[in-house]
């Protein structure tokens, strides 16, 4: 189910965006925003989350950086092994984790 709503999303990002390029009033966009909550949480709270999203962005709100929280961590096995980071977890207050994406170098 996530994979197919997250197929949606990015058919969504390259051809039905181009049409109103550059009017989202947070970053990252409600679209990536979508696709972050879709990676961190289940379908039902993602969809929730991402609804909200979607009706605050508009005048009445002022906009600006609006990055995903979680509640907690799933635990993970450790692996010493390189690896590739794709999201931070800053911890906030609470068990809360502010989720960012790492930045994708091109070689």
């Amino acid at each position: 189910m996530k994979q197919i709503i997250k197929k949606i999303i990015r058919f969504y990002q390259k051809y039905l965006s181009v049409i109103s390029y550059g009017s989202c009033r947070y970053y990252p966009t409600c679209s990536q925003y979508a696709l972050w909550q879709f990676d961190n949480n289940g379908v039902f709270k993602a969809f929730y989350f991402t609804i909200l999203r979607i009706l605050k962005c508009n005048q009445l709100f002022a906009g600006g950086f609006d990055y995903p929280v979680i509640k907690k961590l799933e635990k993970r096995n450790i692996n010493y092994k390189k690896i590739k980071v794709i999201y931070w977890y800053i911890p906030l207050e609470n068990g809360k984790y502010l989720v960012v994406k790492n930045r994708e170098w091109k070689s």
